[in-house]
């Protein structure tokens, strides 16, 4: 009998402005060269923050979905409805992504992104990474949850990559990646403490300019929600 429920899923806001868009498309109301309204408008029309509507139109965007023109505002790309369809369809499916697909893919994207920024980083670079470093270490040392503040830390090796390709990667994946640390109750006090000097290690090699070691080092980081994500297969 068990077999023939299936879990529900709650969408989030941007899930839902996505495919409020694939249906404008798909029936006609939208076409290729459309211009959407402001950000502002359509915050007010869907009932959410800026930042709901934003993220949005950043992953759409990503996907060749929707372009933003300089003095023309945001427009569907010029595809085809079928191709704009299955898009989105697509970037819907990512947005449920399951936890073990993330984290295999999150391990790619940053062993790649160390390696990178210890070859590329600039002093700013360094800077911002131990900016982000001493928020998280401030998080942990007031026993408060430091996900977002982990995350952070690697989204500025991410820049440091100077690779806009694997950035905007990161950033699309992060939202997925936080939510499901947090369902999951992945990170633990003991986790956050013991991260904080791999993270030390990882910039180390960073400012010593070594990427192989980066690499290496960010693997090793990496390796205990490796092992959870597998045991949740």
């Amino acid at each position: 009998m068990l077999e023939n429920f299936s879990e529900i899923r709650v969408e989030s806001p941007v899930d839902k402005i996505i495919r409020q868009i694939r249906e404008l498309i798909t029936s006609g109301q939208l076409s290729p060269g459309d211009k959407l309204p402001p950000e502002r408008k359509l915050s007010e029309v869907f009932g959410v923050g800026r930042t709901n509507v934003r993220d949005a139109i950043k992953k759409l965007e990503f996907y060749g979905i929707l372009k933003t023109m300089p003095q023309s505002g945001t427009v569907v790309a010029g595809l085809g409805i079928t191709a704009l369809e299955g898009l989105i369809t697509d970037v819907l499916k990512l947005e449920k992504s399951d936890f073990a697909s993330l984290v295999e893919t999150r391990v790619i994207l940053e062993t790649q992104s160390a390696k990178l920024a210890a070859e590329r980083r600039t002093p700013e670079d360094i800077i911002a990474i131990q900016s982000a470093l001493e928020a998280y270490e401030k998080k942990v040392r007031n026993g408060e949850s430091a996900v977002e503040e982990d995350l952070l830390f690697h989204l500025k090796i991410a820049e440091a990559s100077k690779n806009s390709v694997l950035n905007s990667l990161m950033l699309i994946i992060t939202p997925d990646i936080v939510n499901s640390f947090v369902e999951l109750k992945v990170c633990t006090d003991a986790r956050f403490i013991k991260a904080s000097e791999e993270h030390r290690a990882i910039l180390q090699h960073i400012v010593n300019q070594d990427g192989k070691a980066a690499g290496r080092a960010m693997l090793n980081h990496l390796k205990d929600v490796v092992e959870f994500s597998q045991s949740k297969q």
